[in-house]
Protein backbone atom coordinates (compact mmCIF):
# COMPACT_ATOMS: atom_id res chain seq x y z
CA UNK A 1 0.00 0.00 0.00
CA UNK A 2 1.48 3.15 -0.94
CA UNK A 3 2.57 6.05 1.31
CA UNK A 4 -0.61 8.65 -0.07
CA UNK A 5 -3.27 5.52 0.30
CA UNK A 6 -2.13 4.82 4.06
CA UNK A 7 -2.58 8.71 4.54
CA UNK A 8 -5.46 9.06 2.68
CA UNK A 9 -7.11 5.78 5.43
CA UNK A 10 -5.33 7.69 8.38
CA UNK A 11 -7.64 11.15 7.41
CA UNK A 12 -10.39 9.37 7.45
CA UNK A 13 -10.32 7.07 10.37
CA UNK A 14 -9.66 10.45 12.01
CA UNK A 15 -12.54 12.64 10.89
CA UNK A 16 -14.50 9.11 11.99
CA UNK A 17 -13.38 9.34 15.63
CA UNK A 18 -13.87 13.18 15.69
CA UNK A 19 -17.51 12.82 14.84
CA UNK A 20 -18.53 10.01 17.15
CA UNK A 21 -15.90 10.69 20.19
CA UNK A 22 -18.30 12.86 21.50
CA UNK A 23 -21.42 11.12 20.95
CA UNK A 24 -19.84 8.01 23.19
CA UNK A 25 -17.31 10.27 25.25
CA UNK A 26 -20.83 11.52 26.77
CA UNK A 27 -22.39 8.62 27.73
CA UNK A 28 -19.06 7.58 30.20
CA UNK A 29 -19.80 9.17 33.61
CA UNK A 30 -20.50 8.61 37.47
CA UNK A 31 -24.49 9.01 36.42
CA UNK A 32 -25.85 5.87 34.22
CA UNK A 33 -26.53 7.76 30.78
CA UNK A 34 -26.96 5.37 27.53
CA UNK A 35 -26.26 6.46 24.17
CA UNK A 36 -29.65 6.45 24.07
CA UNK A 37 -30.02 9.22 26.54
CA UNK A 38 -27.41 11.43 24.77
CA UNK A 39 -29.40 10.72 21.20
CA UNK A 40 -32.61 11.59 23.27
CA UNK A 41 -31.14 15.17 24.67
CA UNK A 42 -29.47 16.27 21.89
CA UNK A 43 -32.71 16.05 19.88
CA UNK A 44 -34.57 17.01 22.43
CA UNK A 45 -32.25 20.53 21.83
CA UNK A 46 -32.51 20.34 18.24
CA UNK A 47 -36.50 20.81 18.94
CA UNK A 48 -37.67 16.90 19.01
CA UNK A 49 -39.52 15.26 22.07
CA UNK A 50 -37.70 15.24 24.74
CA UNK A 51 -38.71 11.72 26.54
CA UNK A 52 -35.49 12.25 29.14
CA UNK A 53 -35.99 13.19 32.97
CA UNK A 54 -34.68 16.75 33.70
CA UNK A 55 -31.82 15.15 35.67
CA UNK A 56 -30.50 13.53 33.17
CA UNK A 57 -31.24 16.02 30.30
CA UNK A 58 -28.84 18.22 32.96
CA UNK A 59 -26.32 16.12 33.16
CA UNK A 60 -25.82 15.60 29.18
CA UNK A 61 -26.30 18.92 28.60
CA UNK A 62 -25.20 21.01 30.90
CA UNK A 63 -22.52 18.73 32.76
CA UNK A 64 -20.50 16.33 30.01
CA UNK A 65 -20.93 17.95 26.61
CA UNK A 66 -19.18 21.14 27.84
CA UNK A 67 -16.76 19.15 29.51
CA UNK A 68 -16.02 16.75 26.28
CA UNK A 69 -15.97 19.70 23.86
CA UNK A 70 -13.15 21.74 26.70
CA UNK A 71 -11.28 18.25 26.37
CA UNK A 72 -11.35 18.64 22.72
CA UNK A 73 -10.19 21.80 22.69
CA UNK A 74 -7.65 21.62 25.52
CA UNK A 75 -6.19 18.32 23.11
CA UNK A 76 -5.92 20.43 19.99
CA UNK A 77 -4.40 24.08 21.39
CA UNK A 78 -1.90 22.01 22.59
CA UNK A 79 -0.84 19.51 19.74
CA UNK A 80 -0.92 22.55 17.42
CA UNK A 81 1.54 24.77 19.90
CA UNK A 82 3.45 21.52 20.47
CA UNK A 83 4.41 20.77 16.50
CA UNK A 84 5.03 24.83 15.91
CA UNK A 85 7.34 24.51 18.94
CA UNK A 86 9.03 22.10 17.65
CA UNK A 87 9.53 23.52 14.20
CA UNK A 88 10.54 26.99 15.28
CA UNK A 89 13.31 25.50 17.66
CA UNK A 90 14.25 22.20 15.12
CA UNK A 91 13.88 20.46 18.38
CA UNK A 92 11.54 16.97 18.87
CA UNK A 93 11.90 17.61 22.54
CA UNK A 94 9.86 21.00 22.37
CA UNK A 95 6.73 21.18 24.07
CA UNK A 96 4.48 23.94 25.21
CA UNK A 97 5.90 23.77 28.53
CA UNK A 98 9.45 23.82 28.33
CA UNK A 99 9.77 27.35 27.72
CA UNK A 100 7.90 28.07 31.15
CA UNK A 101 4.62 29.04 30.11
CA UNK A 102 2.65 26.71 32.27
CA UNK A 103 4.94 27.46 35.05
CA UNK A 104 4.54 30.90 35.07
CA UNK A 105 0.47 30.50 34.30
CA UNK A 106 0.41 28.21 37.54
CA UNK A 107 2.12 30.54 39.36
CA UNK A 108 -0.14 33.18 38.14
CA UNK A 109 -3.09 31.17 38.98
CA UNK A 110 -1.92 30.51 42.58
CA UNK A 111 -1.62 33.73 43.71
CA UNK A 112 -5.20 34.32 42.69
CA UNK A 113 -5.78 30.92 44.70
CA UNK A 114 -3.87 31.80 47.87
CA UNK A 115 -5.41 35.48 47.67
CA UNK A 116 -9.80 34.07 47.15
CA UNK A 117 -9.11 30.47 47.89
CA UNK A 118 -10.84 29.02 45.82
CA UNK A 119 -10.24 27.90 41.54
CA UNK A 120 -12.66 29.83 40.00
CA UNK A 121 -13.62 33.10 37.76
CA UNK A 122 -12.56 35.25 35.82
CA UNK A 123 -9.49 36.40 38.08
CA UNK A 124 -8.05 33.07 37.92
CA UNK A 125 -8.17 33.20 33.94
CA UNK A 126 -6.43 36.77 34.72
CA UNK A 127 -3.84 35.19 36.87
CA UNK A 128 -3.16 32.66 34.57
CA UNK A 129 -2.53 34.93 31.26
CA UNK A 130 -0.42 37.59 33.70
CA UNK A 131 1.88 34.67 34.88
CA UNK A 132 2.41 32.86 31.40
CA UNK A 133 3.22 36.18 30.27
CA UNK A 134 5.70 37.14 32.68
CA UNK A 135 7.15 33.46 31.39
CA UNK A 136 7.55 34.40 27.70
CA UNK A 137 9.23 38.23 28.05
CA UNK A 138 11.85 36.61 30.22
CA UNK A 139 12.52 33.62 27.44
CA UNK A 140 12.76 36.18 25.02
CA UNK A 141 14.69 38.89 26.85
CA UNK A 142 17.10 36.20 27.83
CA UNK A 143 17.23 34.38 24.65
CA UNK A 144 18.74 38.02 23.16
CA UNK A 145 18.36 39.89 19.95
CA UNK A 146 19.60 36.88 17.70
CA UNK A 147 16.68 34.61 19.17
CA UNK A 148 19.47 32.01 19.54
CA UNK A 149 17.43 28.34 20.06
CA UNK A 150 19.90 26.91 22.61
CA UNK A 151 19.70 30.23 24.75
CA UNK A 152 15.90 30.05 23.91
CA UNK A 153 15.48 26.36 25.48
CA UNK A 154 17.80 26.97 28.36
CA UNK A 155 15.76 29.88 29.45
CA UNK A 156 12.54 28.24 29.32
CA UNK A 157 13.86 25.82 31.77
CA UNK A 158 15.42 28.35 33.83
CA UNK A 159 11.97 30.03 33.81
CA UNK A 160 10.38 27.14 34.68
CA UNK A 161 12.22 26.32 37.51
CA UNK A 162 12.25 30.10 38.47
CA UNK A 163 8.16 29.84 38.81
CA UNK A 164 8.01 26.59 39.99
CA UNK A 165 9.89 27.59 42.66
CA UNK A 166 7.94 31.00 43.31
CA UNK A 167 4.63 28.69 43.59
CA UNK A 168 5.82 26.39 46.11
CA UNK A 169 6.91 29.58 48.07
CA UNK A 170 3.33 30.62 48.07
CA UNK A 171 1.55 27.45 48.78
CA UNK A 172 3.54 27.02 51.95
CA UNK A 173 2.76 30.36 53.04
CA UNK A 174 -1.03 30.18 52.12
CA UNK A 175 -3.46 27.93 54.02
CA UNK A 176 -4.41 24.09 53.74
CA UNK A 177 -7.47 24.69 51.80
CA UNK A 178 -6.14 26.89 48.80
CA UNK A 179 -2.65 24.42 48.79
CA UNK A 180 -5.42 21.19 48.75
CA UNK A 181 -7.45 23.22 46.14
CA UNK A 182 -4.33 24.47 43.51
CA UNK A 183 -3.12 20.43 43.87
CA UNK A 184 -6.04 18.95 41.86
CA UNK A 185 -6.23 22.05 39.68
CA UNK A 186 -2.64 22.18 38.95
CA UNK A 187 -3.09 18.37 37.71
CA UNK A 188 -5.21 19.18 35.33
CA UNK A 189 -8.89 18.59 35.11
CA UNK A 190 -12.34 19.76 33.00
CA UNK A 191 -14.82 20.30 36.04
CA UNK A 192 -14.99 23.38 35.32
CA UNK A 193 -16.16 23.77 31.90
CA UNK A 194 -19.45 25.65 31.08
CA UNK A 195 -20.95 26.70 28.19
CA UNK A 196 -20.31 30.53 29.14
CA UNK A 197 -16.56 29.76 29.63
CA UNK A 198 -15.91 27.74 25.93
CA UNK A 199 -15.92 30.46 24.10
CA UNK A 200 -12.46 31.90 24.95
CA UNK A 201 -10.69 28.69 24.42
CA UNK A 202 -12.14 28.45 20.91
CA UNK A 203 -11.80 31.93 20.16
CA UNK A 204 -7.94 32.00 20.59
CA UNK A 205 -7.68 28.19 19.26
CA UNK A 206 -9.23 28.94 16.41
CA UNK A 207 -7.37 32.12 16.05
CA UNK A 208 -3.31 30.49 16.54
CA UNK A 209 -4.59 27.62 14.78
CA UNK A 210 -5.30 30.01 11.46
CA UNK A 211 -1.90 31.42 11.62
CA UNK A 212 -0.31 28.66 12.15
CA UNK A 213 -1.78 27.62 8.57
CA UNK A 214 -1.68 31.17 7.34
CA UNK A 215 2.63 31.36 7.75
CA UNK A 216 2.85 27.03 7.14
CA UNK A 217 5.27 27.91 4.40
CA UNK A 218 7.45 30.28 6.01
CA UNK A 219 7.70 27.72 9.16
CA UNK A 220 8.90 24.72 7.02
CA UNK A 221 11.64 26.93 6.05
CA UNK A 222 12.84 27.13 9.31
CA UNK A 223 13.71 23.21 9.19
CA UNK A 224 16.65 23.79 6.66
CA UNK A 225 18.15 26.44 8.77
CA UNK A 226 18.10 30.34 9.61
CA UNK A 227 20.45 31.10 6.75
CA UNK A 228 18.39 28.61 4.10
CA UNK A 229 15.29 30.28 5.53
CA UNK A 230 16.43 34.12 5.31
CA UNK A 231 17.52 33.32 1.45
CA UNK A 232 14.19 32.48 0.97
CA UNK A 233 13.05 35.58 2.06
CA UNK A 234 11.48 34.57 5.51
CA UNK A 235 12.80 36.97 8.76
CA UNK A 236 13.85 33.66 10.93
CA UNK A 237 14.14 35.88 13.99
CA UNK A 238 11.14 37.43 14.10
CA UNK A 239 8.95 34.46 12.89
CA UNK A 240 10.03 32.31 15.75
CA UNK A 241 9.31 34.97 18.14
CA UNK A 242 5.60 35.26 16.58
CA UNK A 243 5.12 32.05 16.48
CA UNK A 244 6.06 31.28 19.75
CA UNK A 245 4.14 34.37 21.06
CA UNK A 246 0.71 32.72 19.57
CA UNK A 247 1.72 29.26 21.32
CA UNK A 248 1.97 30.99 24.42
CA UNK A 249 -1.22 32.83 23.96
CA UNK A 250 -2.93 29.33 23.59
CA UNK A 251 -0.95 27.71 26.27
CA UNK A 252 -1.90 30.02 28.97
CA UNK A 253 -5.58 30.17 27.87
CA UNK A 254 -5.38 26.48 28.67
CA UNK A 255 -3.88 26.25 31.62
CA UNK A 256 -6.28 28.97 33.23
CA UNK A 257 -9.09 26.76 31.84
CA UNK A 258 -7.68 23.02 32.41
CA UNK A 259 -4.54 23.30 34.88
CA UNK A 260 -1.06 21.97 33.75
CA UNK A 261 -1.32 19.16 31.56
CA UNK A 262 1.94 17.91 30.36
CA UNK A 263 3.42 15.93 27.37
CA UNK A 264 0.19 16.32 24.65
CA UNK A 265 2.30 18.82 22.95
CA UNK A 266 5.20 16.46 22.78
CA UNK A 267 3.68 12.84 21.66
CA UNK A 268 0.84 13.91 19.53
CA UNK A 269 3.33 15.97 17.02
CA UNK A 270 5.30 12.99 16.57
CA UNK A 271 2.62 10.29 15.97
CA UNK A 272 0.99 12.19 13.79
CA UNK A 273 4.27 12.85 11.93
CA UNK A 274 5.13 9.22 12.47
CA UNK A 275 2.13 7.90 10.35
CA UNK A 276 1.52 11.30 7.74
CA UNK A 277 5.46 11.21 7.00
CA UNK A 278 4.95 15.05 5.46
CA UNK A 279 5.01 18.44 6.98
CA UNK A 280 1.94 20.28 5.14
CA UNK A 281 -0.92 22.63 5.98
CA UNK A 282 -3.24 18.73 6.10
CA UNK A 283 -0.51 17.61 8.93
CA UNK A 284 -1.08 20.57 11.07
CA UNK A 285 -5.13 20.21 10.90
CA UNK A 286 -4.47 16.56 11.44
CA UNK A 287 -2.78 17.19 14.42
CA UNK A 288 -5.32 19.60 15.89
CA UNK A 289 -7.89 16.40 15.17
CA UNK A 290 -5.76 13.64 16.81
CA UNK A 291 -4.92 15.75 20.06
CA UNK A 292 -8.42 16.40 20.49
CA UNK A 293 -9.92 12.93 20.54
CA UNK A 294 -6.75 11.82 22.61
CA UNK A 295 -7.78 14.36 25.25
CA UNK A 296 -11.58 13.31 24.80
CA UNK A 297 -10.64 9.55 25.98
CA UNK A 298 -8.05 10.69 28.13
CA UNK A 299 -10.96 12.31 30.36
CA UNK A 300 -13.24 9.04 29.78
CA UNK A 301 -10.48 7.25 31.28
CA UNK A 302 -9.76 9.72 33.96
CA UNK A 303 -13.33 9.04 35.16
CA UNK A 304 -13.87 5.75 34.39
CA UNK A 305 -10.44 4.06 36.54
CA UNK A 306 -11.47 4.20 39.52
CA UNK A 307 -14.77 4.03 40.82
CA UNK A 308 -16.93 7.07 42.35
CA UNK A 309 -13.40 9.21 42.05
CA UNK A 310 -12.01 10.85 39.36
CA UNK A 311 -8.28 11.13 38.65
CA UNK A 312 -6.27 14.54 37.33
CA UNK A 313 -6.08 14.50 33.71
CA UNK A 314 -1.98 15.23 34.33
CA UNK A 315 -1.16 12.16 35.71
CA UNK A 316 -2.97 9.67 32.95
CA UNK A 317 -0.87 12.11 30.44
CA UNK A 318 2.50 12.66 32.23
CA UNK A 319 2.17 8.58 32.64
CA UNK A 320 2.21 8.06 29.19
CA UNK A 321 3.64 11.03 28.40
CA UNK A 322 6.76 10.17 30.27
CA UNK A 323 7.14 6.65 28.57
CA UNK A 324 6.66 8.17 24.82
CA UNK A 325 9.71 10.92 26.43
CA UNK A 326 12.22 8.06 26.78
CA UNK A 327 11.48 6.40 23.19
CA UNK A 328 12.02 9.97 21.58
CA UNK A 329 15.49 10.26 23.43
CA UNK A 330 16.40 7.66 21.42
CA UNK A 331 15.93 9.20 18.22
CA UNK A 332 18.26 12.32 18.67
CA UNK A 333 17.93 13.42 15.64
CA UNK A 334 15.01 15.36 13.86
CA UNK A 335 15.11 13.81 10.38
CA UNK A 336 14.24 10.29 11.81
CA UNK A 337 10.61 11.31 12.66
Amino acid sequence: MSIESKNLIFVFLILFLVAVSPFFATAFGAADIQLADVWAALSCQLGGGCTLSSITQRIIIELRLPRVILAFLAGSGLAISGAVLQTVTRNPLADPYLFGISAGASFGAVLVIAAVGAASGLSLTLGAFAGGAAAVLIVIAMAGTGVQIERMLLAGVATSFMFSAATNLVLYSSDPEAAASWLFWSLGSFTRAEWDGLWLPLLVIVFGLSLFLLFSRQLQTLLAGDESARTMGVEAGRLRIGMLLVSSLITATLVAYCGGIGFVGLMIPHLVRRIIHVNTTLTLLITALVGGVFMVWVDVLARQLIENRELPIGVITAAVGSGFFLLVLKRPRWGDD
